[in-house]
């Protein structure tokens, strides 16, 4: 497990578990809302971006956070580990509500609302990006390790087998 991609709807925790693994494994975080966002909101173009992109995949070690399904097969074919984290909608819509007015490592602003447009983007994520992430998915089965977490516990626990792990192997 050197070079990871967290993907899932916007609000389900992406962030937070990259960040916990990155801790855990040691391994360098890049989230992509840093990559493509400006602190005022704005974006860099997408030739800036996917050279940026590539630069960090032809690196040893990753664990890159964000969908952006556009340059989704470019990642998957460059991991070998990929965590999808497929939460109902709900707990989506709740965890992105949560986070307004917060400071976050992984956006260049903070969030003073929930805007419309994203709340929509999130409600549609299961039925309109879900299944081409599922699509990939199943494409590059055979050659990565695919782990899918459905609830907010099975990330914790993950996270709490593998620091088990690492203090074993430290001993």
């Amino acid at each position: 497990m050197l070079k990871i991609i967290i993907i899932g709807s916007p609000g389900s925790g992406k962030s937070t578990f990259a960040r916990k693994l990155s801790n855990a494994a040691g391994i360098p975080l890049y989230y992509l809302d840093m990559l493509w966002h400006k602190p005022d909101g704005t974006n860099i173009s997408r030739e800036t971006f996917d050279a940026n992109l590539n630069e960090i995949i032809q690196k040893d070690t990753w664990i890159i956070d964000g969908n952006y399904q556009r340059t989704l097969e470019t990642r998957l074919k460059e991991c070998d580990t990929v965590f999808l984290l497929d939460f109902p909608l709900e707990v989506c819509l709740s965890g992105a509500k949560s986070r307004i007015g917060k400071k976050r490592e992984d956006l260049p602003w903070i969030e003073s609302e929930f805007d419309e447009e994203f709340r929509q983007w999130i409600i549609d994520f299961p039925k309109k990006q879900l299944p081409e992430i599922y699509d990939l998915l199943k494409k590059y089965q055979e050659e990565k390790d695919i782990v899918i977490f459905r609830t907010r516990k099975e990330p914790d626990d993950y996270l709490k087998s593998i620091s088990g792990d690492t203090e074993r192997a430290a001993k």
